[in-house]
């Protein structure tokens, strides 16, 4: 799980350093890094003057956190991600949907589910 918070805070990073619309004299407002306990709890966070934010908490049994920014075209990035077992599940207004399943679609999959075929 520490790998992935690296793995995260180094794309960000790399993202910092070739976008162009960013403040390249951004300082560091904030920073908190709670290294790993007994248990493997751990927390950290940063914050920049040119609006990146990032933090996460988690164990050995997963992560949750989020991180934002501004887009080349100024639109607020925001990001809310959980880690776990299940893999990385972001969830954000600008993350594409699947479109909704049309309605004969789920009367079909629903007529077949009440109506398996027989067993020969």
């Amino acid at each position: 799980m520490f790998k992935l918070t690296i793995c995260l805070l180094a794309a960000l990073l790399v993202a910092y350093v070739h976008a162009d619309h960013i403040d390249k004299d951004a300082t560091i407002l904030s920073e908190k890094n709670d290294p790993a306990d007994a248990e493997g709890n751990y927390a950290n966070s940063f914050e920049s003057s040119n609006g990146i934010q990032t933090q996460e908490a988690g164990n050995a049994n997963g992560a949750t956190g989020s991180y934002s920014y501004t887009s080349p075209e100024g639109e607020r990035i925001e990001v809310t991600y959980v880690a776990d077992e299940n893999g990385f599940q972001p969830r954000g207004a600008h993350l594409p949907t699947p479109p909704p399943i049309p309605e004969a679609i789920i009367r079909a999959l629903e007529y077949i589910a009440a109506h398996p075929p027989a067993q020969e």
